[in-house]
Order: C-alpha cells, then structure tokens, then sequence
C-alpha cells in the first residue's frame, strides 16, 4: 500500500487546507469576531461617524458656502440671505399647515370613535410612524 494512504482515503496531511478542521474552525472564528466587532462599532457610533453629512445645516453655514464656492458679490449675497430668510418662513409655514391637517383629521377620527375606542386610538398613534401619525 502507497504511503499515506488508508483504504483509499488520503492521509490528514494530504488533505487540502481548508478541510483540515482546525484551519476552518480558526478562520470561521475569525470571521464571525470581525462581524461581530464591525457590527458593534456600526451600532455605537462608527455610522454616523463614517457616513456624516458635510452639508451645511445653518443660513450662515449654507450661505458662506455659496458665497465662496460661487463667489458671490456682497449684493448677490444679501439677496440671496434674503431669499433664503423667505424660504425658511415659507417652510415653516408649510409645515404649521401639515400639523394643523393631522390634528383635524385626528379630531374627525375622535369624534367618531367611543371612549374605550379613543383609548385603543391613542395607543394606535403611539405605533403609527412620527411622519404619518398626527400630532396633537
């Protein structure tokens, strides 16, 4: 019988690597503790960090922006402080509209419902997600 081999099997040593049980055991170990850390990291703040904004979120900072990335005159950028001013209120406006449309038809929805309905309907809106459940 050639070296190595047992009943037509090959010997542990001629097997490939990644069959040898230990090799795998070690490597999915080190699989599933990189998951496991990556997925922790992501959960505690890696996320935000790695994918944050870099657009500006104030009138100062959106206007600087434009301002240097456009260079805009003095004038440009008091017209379009302005312009950005009346957008703001507009928005907000708009805004004031949708909370008013929520309260009504919540109010409709109330009037038609019994008290022990009301209760289950107030727990309802505790559920329904903050940009489709109506506020008060």
């Amino acid at each position: 019988m050639p070296a190595g081999l047992s009943e037509g099997r090959p010997a542990a040593a001629d097997r490939a690597t990644w069959q040898n049980p230990r090799i795998f055991t070690t490597l999915l170990l080190v699989f599933l503790a990189g998951g496991a850390t990556g997925a922790v990291s992501m959960k505690f703040g890696l996320h935000q960090f790695l994918h944050k904004s870099s657009a500006p979120t104030s009138k100062e900072g959106v206007l600087q922006k434009f301002r240097t990335d456009l260079d805009l005159t003095p004038a440009q950028t008091e017209k379009i402080s302005l312009i950005l001013d009346d957008y703001r209120h507009y928005y907000q406006s708009v805004q004031d509209q949708e909370d008013d449309i929520r309260a009504t038809g919540k109010m409709r929805i109330l009037q038609e419902l019994n008290p022990a309905q009301r209760d289950k309907f107030q727990k309802l809106m505790g559920e329904i997600p903050p940009q489709l459940a109506p506020k008060p």
